[in-house]
């Protein structure tokens, strides 16, 4: 019996200029790449998308620009010659939706103002990033990731302690903003499938960062409480967070009272559920540091495994801390298939995370290794129905480049 043929994922006849660099837009073309839909990224000729220039290193490769560009095509075009202006309107009516992240007023100079682009095809989608968005006196600042972690409270209440705040340890807000974004077109693409009209979305930095607040922010909204670090406790729920045993610190996350009691008699003390001290969540939050020592005490009596075993068995949620090294080698991991080697066009070899999000039980599949740049510039503009002269003409003007290709004659 032959295989079921698989089936078409959700954006595979959608077209996507990428006009984005750095983190936030490639973050969001990569998943939206993962759901099918055919990414052409177009870089500045010169250096191409800016990350190419970031470490770490894998050789001449970035791998910080790897990390977020699997799936896509690269065009490397001249963005401020005439030829080029002209082939990036041509690149933008033959696409449904179009992503970038320069500040606002850029793409105007580019001869890409947004209303113009809408007059001309009117289904496209237009998906912007801009570091604090579209108003107000910081519209045309430079953003970056740990500054909008600096300005929307989330430093504030990630650290040891006030005195100690710290950084996010990846740019989680570029990332939000990604996955922000590619909602907005995913959302922008469905209510075009009814309209037939196109759309701008739009996210910042500042406004992803401000959205992160979640109860933190509406603790201080509604009672003018400020938030303030727990170092790795939770900031409202107790016991939740890292405890040590015989050798590693764990992680135990008690969110009800169920929960609470299984654990007094997982550790062999079922009394201390009804310790007058403890006896629910609001004595337990107020008496942490005493409660911490106490448990602490009889999880020292044992390894770390031990009590994750025993605690997953009783539906306690827990886990350790691992490093990446320790992360990707877990047997969770690597039963959920999330790294796949792909080769670059050069023929060197990259282990690659996939994408998180999967299709009617179908894993996304990295279609295509990330691509050096201007990779696949001859055949973007075949596609585009420009002939070998016509190609030939802008390669001259300097106005694209085409890379050798590996074992074309000189």
């Amino acid at each position: 019996m032959s295989a079921a043929p698989e089936r078409a994922l959700p954006l595979s006849d959608i077209r996507i200029v990428d006009l984005s660099r750095a983190l936030a837009g490639p973050y969001a073309t990569a998943l939206l790449a993962d759901l099918g839909a055919e990414i052409i990224k177009v870089e500045g000729i010169s250096g191409g998308d800016s990350s190419r220039a970031w470490p770490p290193f894998d050789g001449e490769h970035s791998l910080y620009f790897d990390s977020t560009n699997r799936g896509k095509s690269s065009i490397a075009v001249d963005f401020y010659s005439p030829e080029g202006r002209d082939l990036l309107w041509k690149l933008a009516m033959s696409a449904d939706a179009l992503v970038e992240n320069f500040r606002p007023g850029v793409m105007a100079k580019m001869g890409l103002d947004p209303d113009a682009l809408r007059e001309a095809n009117p289904g496209l989608v237009i998906a912007s990033v801009t570091g604090f968005g579209a108003t107000g006196p910081l519209a045309n600042a430079a953003g970056l990731d740990q500054v909008a972690q600096g300005m929307s409270g989330l430093m504030s209440v990630t650290g040891a302690d006030p005195d100690h705040v710290f950084r996010v340890g990846v740019p989680i807000i570029d990332m939000v903003s990604g996955i922000y974004t590619a909602l907005g077109v995913a959302a922008a693409l469905a209510g075009r499938s009814r309209t037939g009209a196109g759309a701008e979305v739009s996210t910042s930095l500042l406004e992803a960062g401000l959205s992160l607040a979640t109860f933190q922010g509406q603790r201080f909204l509604s009672t003018g409480e400020v938030p303030v670090p727990q170092g790795n406790s939770h900031p409202v729920l107790s016991p939740y967070g890292v405890f040590r045993t015989a050798d590693i610190p764990v992680i135990i996350a008690v969110g009800n009272e169920k929960q609470w009691r299984q654990l007094c008699a997982l550790l062999g003390d079922p009394g201390l559920a009804d310790h007058p001290d403890y006896a629910d969540g609001s004595l337990r939050r107020a008496n942490r540091d005493a409660l911490t020592a106490a448990l602490e005490s009889r999880l020292k009596t044992q390894a770390g495994e031990h009590w994750l075993t025993a605690l997953r068995s009783a539906a306690i949620p827990a886990g350790p801390i691992f490093t990446y090294e320790q992360a990707f080698d877990d047997a969770q991991v690597r039963s959920l298939g999330m790294v796949t080697t792909v080769q670059r066009s050069d023929g060197t070899d990259l282990p690659l995370l996939r994408g998180p999000l999967s299709v009617d039980r179908q894993r996304p599949a990295i279609r295509k290794a990330p691509p050096a740049l201007g990779e696949d510039t001859q055949d973007v503009l075949v596609g585009l129905g420009l002939g070998e002269e016509a190609i030939a003409a802008l390669v001259e003007a300097g106005a694209v480049a085409v890379p050798v290709r590996v074992g074309a004659s000189a």
